[in-house]
């Protein structure tokens, strides 16, 4: 996978899925390796758990992780009392979880380790930062299931989406579904001024007139829009949204006479609880979406096998799915475990 070195570029990544075995845990093994024989210093923790050995859902084999010399993680201490490898303690998290307090070590001798982190995107940016003050290079967040909002640029800097023929036995919904996920992704941002002006901008909705000023429409959710909310855009056609968007807000905004000037703006992709067809329809009677901050996609992967035993040709997955999203997409099966 060439997007290795471009690693070197960023402080930290996360690994996302579309669904759970799409390859996650193998592509993580895959940059471990690599990362390791570059000598970029590493750590890793999981939203939730991961490395398991069995399928908690399908009763399959799993592939472990495997951690390097040198390489810091954190995980439960529960799960880290079942450890595969020689470690030492730099800290433990007077904070509890169900499975124990959240213990940070430092790898001494290889081996393998099951995962189990933090639950909230807030307590990973704290140990982001933690990893960054012990003076690791990159730090790599792994999903558990389809928790797109580690992907959240406010988390980390980079990401990886992992799909695969669990998302989908048939290659043409997989690739729709897909390439639903890769556009919201790639929305367009804001200019810098404005992203100045909205990023401290806590709740509520807010509209930005012509001269690119910010009024407050005092309301607090998009729950509360009705009827009466027919006067919304009287001072402007550019709607901030600081918290979740919901088909409904697509659907409102989409039955607006002016929906053709309408621009809505939301802080990162990860804030859109969408359905393909709400986004379809806005965009096509002529809406448009931004965002504050647009996370860096810097690969796509995909694993041919599904847990259920489908599998699909991964040549011509490959080649189909980077033609409709014009980027590489790498077998993440075979390279992972070349």
């Amino acid at each position: 996978m060439p997007f290795i070195e471009n690693l070197r570029n960023y402080r930290s990544l996360s690994i996302v899925g579309l669904e759970k075995n799409t390859g996650k845990t193998v592509c993580l093994n895959y940059l471990l390796g690599r990362l390791h024989q570059l000598g970029i210093s590493t750590a890793v923790t999981s939203i939730g758990v991961d490395g398991e050995q069995v399928d908690s859902v399908y009763a399959t084999a799993k592939p472990e992780i495997t951690l390097y010399e040198g390489m810091q993680f954190i995980t439960s201490h529960k799960h880290y009392l079942q450890r595969r490898l020689v470690s030492r303690i730099l800290a433990v998290d007077e904070r509890r979880t169900a499975l124990g307090q959240l213990v940070t070590a430092q790898v001494l001798c290889p081996g393998r380790i099951l995962l189990s982190g933090a639950a909230t995107t807030g307590v990973l940016r704290q140990q982001i930062s933690q990893f960054r003050s012990n003076g690791v290079q990159l730090s790599i967040v792994d999903g558990a299931l389809s928790r797109l909002s580690l992907a959240s640029p406010t988390v980390t800097e980079a990401m990886i989406l992992a799909t695969g023929a669990a998302v989908s036995p048939n290659l043409q919904q997989l690739i729709s579904r897909t390439r639903f996920v890769f556009r919201l992704i790639n929305l367009p941002e804001v200019s810098d001024t404005l992203r100045v002006k909205l990023s401290s901008i806590d709740d509520g909705l807010w509209i930005v007139d012509s001269d690119s000023k910010i009024h407050p429409l005092g309301i607090q959710s998009v729950f509360l829009l009705g009827p009466e909310s027919k006067e919304l855009f009287s001072q402007g056609n550019t709607l901030f949204v600081s918290g979740a968007v919901s088909n409904r807000l697509l659907k409102f905004l989409s039955s607006q006479p002016n929906i053709r000037d309408i621009v809505l703006i939301v802080r990162d992709f990860t804030k859109l609880f969408i359905t393909p067809d709400a986004y379809a329809d806005f965009t096509r009677r002529g809406g448009t979406i931004q965002v504050l901050q647009r996370s860096r996609l810097i690969a796509v992967c995909l694993n041919p096998t599904s847990p259920q035993g489908y599998t699909l040709n991964s040549d011509q997955a490959c080649l189909q799915l980077s033609e409709v999203l014009q980027c590489p997409v790498y077998d993440v099966m075979r390279c992972g475990l070349s």
